[in-house]
């Protein structure tokens, strides 16, 4: 099946048509940036143009930078506070007259590592914690291939402070960090997070994956630490996988 999933980010929203069968794209991904500010108008007018880009006419699965509940936005740190409270599958459902889902960003990117991806040969013991850093820090968490979602956990202190304030990507382009310190203060993070949950597997994800071999170096994490497969497609792939209910 053909699912169109998209990808709502801080800077930017992707999107591309993904088989849900093989977890790949099927075209090519388009990256519009994110509207500033990012109003839940301007987000959904930058979703149509995706959908129209596509020519598309099927379900929709959209990732977005958010807790969601049963399609309703709980939190919003990294979005405009309009977002909350809103049923935004329900608005881009109307805007676009395409069958929408809506999931948390770094859920979904989790979902395409665990079925196509870095923890697709976890067991059913197995706690795996997916961690991106971007404009903020984004996780998932699965025990065994079952997902928790809306953890959140960006919001973990370390040195006073959100993880996300202090070690997430934008925070190392903001502070101009070499990737030595940035990295160092993301082992920090990381650290904090293994005395928490003690998993058995971390996968990197984010834009800051595809550099994964430039810092691992640093890390002193008793746990496995391995780079998303899909790198920066995750969250467009399960995305898409999210809205399989939607498909007759």
């Amino acid at each position: 099946m053909k699912v169109l999933g998209i990808d709502i980010g801080g800077t930017g929203i992707k999107g591309a048509i993904v088989d849900t069968k093989r977890g790949k794209l099927v075209t090519d991904r388009v990256r519009i940036p994110t509207p500033d500010p990012a109003t839940p108008q301007a987000v959904i007018d930058t979703v149509i143009k995706l959908v129209k880009e596509f020519d598309y006419k099927g379900p929709i699965g959209c990732g977005f930078p958010a807790a969601v509940r049963h399609e309703i936005v709980k939190t919003a740190s990294n979005i405009d506070k309009s977002w909350l409270g809103m049923n935004a599958a329900a608005q881009i459902r109307k805007a676009t007259k395409c069958p929408t889902h809506l999931i948390n960003d770094v859920d979904a990117a989790g979902i395409a590592e665990m079925k196509f991806g870095a923890g697709k040969k976890q067991k059913r013991s197995d706690t795996t914690l997916v961690v991106a850093a971007g404009t903020g820090i984004g996780t998932a968490l699965f025990i065994g291939k079952n997902l928790v979602p809306n953890t959140e956990l960006g919001f973990v202190q370390v040195k006073g402070m959100p993880g996300e304030h202090y070690a997430a990507n934008s925070v190392r382009e903001s502070e101009e960090l070499s990737m030595k310190d940035w990295a160092t203060r993301f082992n920090e993070y990381l650290v904090r997070l293994e005395s928490l949950f003690w998993p058995d597997l971390f996968i990197m994800g984010g834009g800051i994956s595809k550099k994964f071999e430039e810092y691992e170096k640093y890390f002193t994490l008793d746990t496995k630490i391995v780079p998303a497969k899909s790198r920066n497609h995750a969250g467009i792939i399960g995305a898409a996988l999210s809205a399989k209910d939607l498909i007759d």
